[in-house]
């Protein structure tokens, strides 16, 4: 039992870093050689994990020999249109100009009724409100409204916004984000100030963000 539960730990531990070197883009939309890596791996992760008189090292290095073959794969394909073409494809356009291309959806083998459901995904419910529509390398589908369909924008009205920058949490759970003080270009007695404005300590703070307005959010913990 304690000799199964060290193989599950160590072979998880492994994939886990695994998948972490291998990029954010594995987590989110894969890339179809991306894909075939991720499903390789899970079943080499399986078998040392199920069966224990297989040697741990027949699952770890396989599964380390297609993490190196991977960064070689992605290395090459950032340096090589032509090999990026092959391994992951080009964008298809399945509406152009507001037109259904029929042609492009029996290549991509999606129907009619699929194409409506991902629009709807979109919070498009007409394809007539549909300019373009393009399936990308990842599977995930791409939508320009038409002119009049889309939201109003302040460039509309020519009206130009502050800039915003994005929010920082500067306190976590009670924990001080540091980095991010630092990244704002404050201390942590201006924060200590700033969040004794709420009435409360930083330690006792379940969130404390900074935008880029300057605006403080605070939030206390529940004391239960």
């Amino acid at each position: 039992m304690l000799n199964t539960f060290i193989r599950v730990s160590i072979i998880y531990i492994l994939v886990l870093v695994v998948m972490r070197l291998m990029g954010k883009s594995e987590i989110g939309q894969m890339q179809p050689f991306e894909l075939v890596i991720a499903i390789m791996i899970a079943d080499l992760a399986a078998v040392p994990m199920s069966d224990t008189g297989i040697p741990i090292t027949s699952g770890i290095i396989p599964i380390l020999a297609l993490l190196l073959f991977q960064l070689i794969i992605s290395i090459i394909n950032m340096k090589s249109i032509t090999l990026r073409k092959i391994l992951c494809g080009k964008p298809c356009i399945l509406i152009f100009r507001g037109k259904i291309d029929e042609k492009a959806l029996r290549k991509e083998k999606i129907t009619v009724n699929e194409l409506q459901e991902r629009l709807r995904q979109k919070n498009i419910f007409s394809i007539g409100d549909v300019e373009y529509a393009i399936l990308e390398t990842s599977g995930e589908l791409s939508v320009i409204q038409k002119p009049e369909k889309r939201t109003t924008i302040p460039e509309d009205f020519n009206i130009m916004p502050d800039y915003e920058g994005i929010p920082y949490d500067l306190v976590v759970d009670g924990k001080i984000m540091y980095d991010n003080l630092k990244q704002i270009g404050k201390n942590v007695k201006w924060l200590k100030e700033q969040v004794q404005k709420f009435k409360i300590e930083p330690e006792e703070a379940l969130i404390v963000t900074f935008d880029g307005k300057g605006q403080i959010f605070c939030q206390k913990k529940n004391s239960a």
